[in-house]
C-alpha cells in the first residue's frame, strides 16, 4: 500500500498570525452588523464585551493545548486523547461545521462588495468564482497559501485602521444610545451568534499546527498576537460605525462599512467605492484562511479513520490534501445557495462554540489524567481563567440553542448522520 505523504512544516510567526487574523478578519467587515438589529446598539456592545472576554480566556486555554499537541486534528486530537473516539469524532466535526460554514457566508459577502461596486455583476457569480479560485490556490502549497494570507491580512488590518480613522470625526455617543428601548437580556443573548463572528475561526490555527515550524515557540505567539489585534479592530469597528450615524441603516446589509461610510461622507463619495474595493481583502483574506482549516480538519479526522479515507489522501507533488479542499468546497457552495447569511453564520458560531466547550473539558481531563504530558505553554491563572471561558461558552450556546431551535436540531441530525457514517466505516 502507499502511504501518503506527510504535511510540510514551513509556518513560522508571521504566516500563522496572517492565517489567524485572516481566518477572522471578514468578521470585521460584514455579519456582526445583525446584532445591532436584534439587541441594539448597547445590547450589541454587552454582548461583544462579554463573547470578547470569552474569547481571551479561551485562547489563552486553548493554546496550552495546541502547543502540547500541534497536530493537524486539533479538537479532534485533543477529545480523542482524553476521551476516546466517540467524543473525539464529535469534536471534530463540531469543529468542521463551525469552520465549514465560515466560507459560504464569507463568500455572499463578496459577492454583495461586489455588487455594490458594480451593479451589473451578479454576486452569486463572484461568490461561485470564490470558491474556484482559493480552492485552487490552496491546493497548490500552504507555504504560498501562508504567503498570500499574509499580505492579505496585512492589507486588511490596515484598510480598517484607515476606516477608523475616517469615521471617527463623525461619531457621537448621541448617535450610538439613540434609538435603544434599554438593555434587554434577551437582546444581548440573540445577539450573542454575531458578537462570536467577530472572533469565530482563531481557533483554526490549531488545524495548520502541524505545518507549523518550531510549534512550541510559534504557536503561543501567534495566538495571543492574534487576539491581541483582533479585539482592538472589533470593538473600534463596531462602535465606531454605530456612531457614525443612524446605526439602523446597517443592521441588514452585507456591506456595513461601506454603507458607513456613505452614510458619513454622502452615497456618492469616492471613499464609499474605494473601501468597498478594498474591502474585499478582509474578506478574501477570511475565506483565504477558512478554507486552509476546513480542508485540514477533514483531512486529519479522514487520515485516522473517522471519515472516508480518499478525504485523507495527501497530493505526491503539492503536498497538500486536495480531495478534502474539493469535497469541503462542494459541501459550501450547497449551503452558499440556501441564501441565508444570518443562519449560516448562527450555524457556523453552534458547531463552534459546542467545540470550545469539548476543547475546554478536555485540559481539565488532562491536567488531571496526565499531569507529566508536555506542556510549552500552560493556561495562567489555572483553574480560575479556563473555568471562565467554560461558564461563558455554556452561557453562549444556551443562549444560540434557545433562540435557534430549527438550527439546532438540523445540527443534531447532521451530526447524528455523521456519527451514523463513523460507526459504519470504524467497523
Amino acid at each position: 500500500m502507499t502511504t501518503s505523504p506527510a504535511l510540510r512544516k514551513v509556518i513560522n510567526t508571521t504566516q500563522l498570525w496572517g492565517i489567524a487574523v485572516g481566518m477572522v478578519i471578514s468578521g470585521e467587515y460584514f455579519g456582526w452588523n445583525y446584532g445591532l438589529g436584534v439587541a441594539g446598539t448597547v445590547g450589541f456592545i454587552v454582548a461583544t464585551l462579554l463573547v470578547s472576554v470569552f474569547y481571551v480566556a479561551f485562547i489563552f486555554s486553548y493554546t496550552e493545548l495546541t502547543a502540547s499537541m500541534p497536530d493537524a486534528g486539533g479538537p479532534f486530537t485533543y477529545a480523542s486523547r482524553a476521551f476516546g473516539p466517540t467524543v473525539g469524532f464529535l469534536a471534530g466535526f463540531a469543529s468542521i461545521i463551525g469552520i465549514l460554514m465560515a466560507p459560504p457566508a464569507i463568500a455572499a459577502a463578496l459577492g454583495a462588495y461586489a455588487h455594490f461596486l458594480h451593479p451589473d455583476i451578479p454576486a452569486i457569480w463572484v461568490s461561485i468564482g470564490a470558491y474556484f479560485v482559493f480552492v485552487a490556490i490552496n491546493i497548490l502549497g500552504i507555504k504560498e497559501s501562508a504567503n498570500l494570507s499574509v499580505i492579505i491580512t496585512m492589507l486588511s488590518v490596515v484598510e480598517l485602521v484607515v476606516f477608523m480613522g475616517l469615521v471617527s470625526p463623525a461619531y457621537e455617543t448621541e448617535n450610538l444610545l439613540a434609538h435603544n428601548s434599554g438593555i434587554s437580556p434577551t437582546g444581548i443573548f440573540a445577539a450573542i451568534p454575531f458578537a462570536i463572528w467577530f472572533y469565530i475561526g482563531i481557533e483554526g490555527v490549531a488545524v495548520v499546527a502541524e505545518e507549523v515550524r518550531d510549534p512550541v515557540r510559534t504557536i503561543p505567539r501567534g495566538y495571543l498576537l492574534s487576539i491581541g489585534t483582533l479585539v482592538v479592530l472589533a470593538l473600534g469597528t463596531m462602535i465606531l460605525s454605530a456612531g457614525a450615524g443612524d446605526w439602523r441603516q446597517i443592521t441588514n446589509s452585507d456591506y456595513p462599512l461601506p454603507e458607513t461610510l456613505a452614510m458619513v461622507l454622502g452615497r456618492n463619495s469616492a471613499w464609499a467605492k474605494l473601501f468597498a474595493g478594498l474591502g474585499l481583502f478582509g474578506l478574501i483574506a477570511s475565506f483565504h484562511g477558512t478554507t486552509i482549516g476546513y480542508s485540514r480538519q477533514i483531512y486529519a479526522m479522514a487520515r485516522d479513520g473517522y471519515l472516508p479515507r480518499l478525504l485523507g489522501i495527501v497530493n505526491n507533488h503539492y503536498r497538500t490534501p486536495h480531495w478534502s479542499l474539493i469535497v469541503g468546497g462542494i459541501i459550501g457552495l450547497v449551503a452558499l445557495f440556501s441564501g441565508t447569511t444570518d443562519k449560516i453564520i448562527t450555524l457556523s458560531a453552534l458547531g463552534t462554540v459546542v467545540m470550545y466547550l469539548i476543547s475546554l473539558v478536555c485540559l481539565f481531563v488532562l491536567r488531571k489524567r496526565e499531569p507529566g504530558m508536555e506542556r510549552p505553554f500552560r493556561a495562567p491563572l489555572y483553574p480560575f481563567l479556563p473555568g471562565l471561558a467554560l461558564v461563558l461558552g455554556l452561557i453562549c450556546l444556551i443562549a444560540i440553542v434557545y433562540f435557534n431551535l430549527m438550527l439546532t436540531l438540523i445540527f443534531v441530525g447532521l451530526m447524528a448522520g455523521a456519527y451514523g457514517l463513523f460507526a459504519l466505516i470504524k467497523q
